[in-house]
């Protein structure tokens, strides 16, 4: 049974103390299963609240899949896998009309995309064609089925998977793709103290974990959730925060190490990454240490290096890095 006794009540509007409060209960039933990650779990937070999709990289085994499941298990949504190999089809994903002969119509089979938190899994498995299978669903919340459109969840969200490591048998994602992503998060191996904790807490088990075995319960649900989002416009972005963000994204159309920029979409998303952070914070006012705090998580995956920048090494976050100190922000 679902135990939603820390969930803020259902009401007409949520306040930002209630938007904060609502996030430390996520993050304390999170906290039962997953050690560390601090940090992406709070930008999973700002995606959930900004209507973001999360892309996460790294190796093998350090939590990824488990992250997003227990994520999803605080939040009381409704979750939804793909495991992408080679082989996946469009349809694999976003269902199929079949004929149904009892009754003679085509009858709609929906496919594992039409939920509310989808785990995208290791999703650059699969070719460019069943990508591409989510691109209208991550941007408008909808799909097309044989010219008949179907509607998403508003809450709908995917949060991809991908391992660095291996370059044999994957398909990089396309720029187009790349740029629905509100966040790409880089997962690291684990510090030698949270590593002993790991292993003290999952030594002892055996077979696959499932978040209720730590006792993660929904806190929330999708009501919530949407009041929450919506307490964001509370959130005021100044005109000058708008100008600094404006000027750092144009920033990277200047800059010769990129052979590509950030498109407006990365400003807008960057606005209201910045507006939910805030929130998540219990300020209903964004500062420029919310650009800087999100601003490579924004930007890594959706910039381009030069040929001349690869050869002599550059490191993309270094970069990043560099335009937010060379940009001045207001004060």
């Amino acid at each position: 049974m679902t135990d939603k006794q820390d969930t803020p009540a259902v009401a007409a509007a949520m306040n930002l103390a209630d938007v904060r409060s609502l996030a430390d209960n996520i993050r304390a039933q999170v906290g039962k299963a997953i050690v560390g990650q601090e940090e992406t779990i709070d930008h999973l937070l700002i995606a959930l609240m900004s209507q973001g999709h999360v892309l996460l990289e790294g190796p093998p085994g350090t939590a990824k899949t488990f992250l997003a499941q227990c994520f999803t298990a605080a939040l009381g949504l409704d979750f939804g896998r793909i495991q992408f190999t080679p082989d996946l089809l469009p349809g694999d994903i976003l269902g199929s009309n079949l004929f149904n002969f009892q009754t003679s119509a085509f009858t709609l089979t929906r496919g594992p995309i039409f939920c509310e938190l989808l785990l995208a899994d290791e999703i650059n498995r699969t070719p460019p064609k069943t990508q591409a299978a989510l691109l209208e669903a991550m941007q408008e919340r909808r799909v097309t089925l044989d010219g008949e459109t179907h509607s998403l969840p508003d809450r709908f969200m995917v949060v991809a998977t991908q391992n660095p490591i291996e370059n044999q048998g994957v398909y990089p994602l396309p720029e187009a793709q790349l740029d629905r992503f509100l966040f790409k998060l880089l997962i690291d191996y684990p510090s030698a103290a949270e590593e002993t904790a790991i292993v003290s807490r999952f030594g002892h088990k055996q077979g696959p974990q499932a978040p209720a075995e730590f006792g993660i319960t929904a806190v929330t649900d999708a009501a919530n959730l949407g009041l929450a989002s919506a307490a964001l416009q509370q959130v005021t972005v100044a005109d000058e925060i708008t100008d600094y963000i404006v000027r750092l994204i144009r920033a990277t159309r200047e800059n010769s190490d990129l052979t590509s920029g950030a498109s407006p979409r990365a400003a807008v998303l960057l606005a209201n990454a910045a507006r939910a952070r805030a929130a998540l914070e219990g300020r209903d006012y964004v500062i420029p240490d919310d650009v800087k705090a999100l601003s490579t998580s924004v930007l890594r995956h959706r910039l381009v290096l030069s040929p001349a920048a690869e050869i002599e090494g550059r490191e993309m976050e270094a970069l990043v890095q560099d335009l937010v100190d060379s940009t001045e922000a207001p004060r």
